[in-house]
C-alpha cells in the first residue's frame, strides 16, 4: 500500500463519511494540498504520524507526531564513526521512498554525521522502499557491484525492514552480517533485535512505535477544550545494539505487531 493515490482515496472516502478526525502517515511529502483542504472545508481536523509534508501544506493539519528524523540519522553515522574509527569505511546505504520526507532527512542526518570522517564514504545508494523485498534486491545488487561485498564496510538502512532483507541477501552470498558487514538501521522492530542477538545486525536507532498517544492526547485537547497543539510533536529516538539487552528489547516489543 505504498502509494499515495491509495491513501488520497481513503481520505476522500473518510471525508465523505464526516468522520471525526483523520490520522495520516503520509507515504511522500507532496502533492496533499486538494485533498487536505477538503478535510479542513469539512472541519475535520487532520494529524501526521511519522512523516511530515512540503512546508506548503503546513496550515491544512492540525499537528504532526513524528521523530526527528534528521536525529535519528545522525545517531546512525556517529556510531559507524565511533565503531569504524579511522578505518576507511566504505558505506552501502538503501534508502527509504524516493519523496518520503522520513527517507530525505535520515539521509541528511547520517550524510552530515560522517561528513566530519574523511575515512566514511558512501559509494552506493539507491532506494529500497522500505520493504523486505525490496531490501534484499538491491542488497544484492550492492554485493556483485562491490566484489562479492568484499569493499563494503557498512551497510546503513533508513529502516529496519530493509536491513532484515539486507541480512538474508548478505548470509545468501556467503557473508558473515554483522561481522565481515557492519549494520546500522533505523526503527527498532522486533526481528532486528533478533538479528542483532544472533549477531547478525549490530545496530538500530529507535522509533518510539507509540506516536498515537500524543497525537490522541493532542487531539481530545483541541475538541473538547479548543486548545491549538504544537505543529510539531517530536518523540524520542535511541540508539541500540547488542550491548543494550536486545533480548528485553525483543520481548517488549514482540507482541505489538510490527
Amino acid at each position: 500500500q505504498q502509494k499515495q493515490e491509495n491513501q488520497i482515496k481513503a481520505i476522500r472516502s473518510f471525508v465523505a463519511q464526516g468522520v471525526d478526525a483523520i490520522f495520516l502517515a503520509p507515504v511522500v511529502s507532496t502533492g496533499w494540498e486538494a485533498v487536505l483542504k477538503e478535510a479542513k472545508e469539512a472541519k475535520i481536523p487532520v494529524i501526521l504520524l511519522d512523516r511530515d509534508i512540503d512546508p506548503s501544506g503546513k496550515d491544512l493539519y492540525l499537528t504532526a507526531v513524528t521523530s526527528d528524523s534528521v536525529h535519528e540519522g545522525e545517531v546512525a553515522g556517529d556510531w559507524l564513526a565511533k565503531t569504524v574509527g579511522d578505518k576507511q569505511c566504505n558505506v552501502v546505504e538503501l534508502q527509504g521512498t524516493v519523496g518520503a520526507s522520513v527517507a530525505t532527512n535520515r539521509k541528511k542526518g547520517f550524510d552530515t554525521a560522517i561528513a566530519k570522517h574523511a575515512n566514511i564514504k558512501i559509494v552506493r545508494s539507491q532506494t529500497g522502499d522500505f520493504t523486505r523485498a525490496k531490501g534484499k534486491e538491491v542488497m544484492e545488487s550492492f554485493i556483485k557491484a562491490e566484489g562479492g561485498g568484499k569493499t563494503i564496510c557498512a551497510v546503513y538502512a533508513h529502516n529496519d525492514d530493509m536491513m532484515v532483507g539486507a541480512i538474508q541477501a548478505m548470509k545468501e552470498a556467503g557473508l558473515k552480517p554483522g561481522k565481515d558487514i557492519l549494520t546500522v538501521s533505523i526503527d527498532a522492530v522486533p526481528d532486528i533485535f533478533k538479528a542483532i542477538m544472533a549477531g547478525e545486525a549490530n545496530a538500530t536507532v529507535e522509533l518510539t512505535p507509540n506516536m498515537a498517544g500524543p497525537a490522541l492526547d493532542a487531539l481530545i485537547a483541541y475538541k473538547d477544550k479548543g486548545t491549538e497543539p504544537p505543529k510539531w510533536i517530536q518523540t524520542e529516538s535511541k540508539l541500540y545494539t547488542a550491548a543494550d539487552n536486545p533480548q528485553g528489547a525483543y520481548d517488549s516489543k514482540k507482541g505489538l505487531g510490527y
